[in-house]
């Protein structure tokens, strides 16, 4: 059985979880959650699987280790319905996944975040915020309107690009980003949490 190494607030994290759970793969979790604002994943013993310190990471029962959420995504959807066969479909999921990356996730979780961790509260002054709810908002309307034309990311199947941008837009009023009000993506968020298997944040394994 594979260990998951992951953070359960953290939705990079929660990401994986939720595919393993879609798809029904087991898996062993350790929770590497924030200790005094001092993250776990600081241990030397974590450091020697993963010198960047950070979580998600998968470790194989042999012993390989694999880490970065869109590339956990990737390798563990493979062969799935959640990535497409068609080769230009597939390009579409890794577009919205590097958007995720890229656009999304540095803006949204960044400004939920610093409401989210009290060691992060110095970071609630309007210098920072303020560039942030600029941008996370860009991210949001170049989704919304996506997503007023097609009922999921790349069209009419739901793969791991909604996965990959569920997770911090689920939740993005965390940090003061207006979800309500964009039709497209509340429709959205319903129709990710309406796919079997579905499982919230605070999911982890029995």
């Amino acid at each position: 059985m594979i260990t998951l190494f992951s953070m359960p607030s953290s939705g990079n994290s929660y990401k994986v979880r939720l595919l393993l759970a879609q798809l029904a793969i087991p898996f062993k979790h350790t929770a590497t959650e924030y200790d005094g604002g001092k993250e776990l994943t600081r241990t030397d013993g974590f450091l020697k699987m993963n010198p960047e310190g950070k979580v998600p990471l998968v470790q194989f029962e042999d012993g390989r280790l694999l880490s970065q959420s869109n590339a956990i995504l990737l390798y563990f959807s493979e062969g799935s319905p959640l990535l497409p066969e068609d080769s230009y479909e597939r390009a579409l999921v890794h577009q919205w996944m590097f958007f995720e990356q890229n656009s999304h996730e540095g803006s949204i979780a960044v400004r939920q975040a610093a409401y989210r961790y009290p060691h992060r509260a110095h970071q609630q002054i309007p210098e920072i915020l303020d560039p942030l709810l600029e941008s996370g908002n860009k991210a949001l309307d170049v989704m919304e309107a996506q997503l007023n034309r097609t009922p999921f990311l790349i069209g009419d199947q739901y793969t791991v690009a909604d996965i990959a941008l569920y997770a911090y837009t689920h939740s993005a009023d965390l940090g003061g980003f207006d979800i309500v009000g964009r039709k497209g993506i509340a429709a959205w968020l319903a129709r990710v949490r309406d796919q079997p298997g579905h499982v919230g944040l605070d999911w982890l394994p029995a």
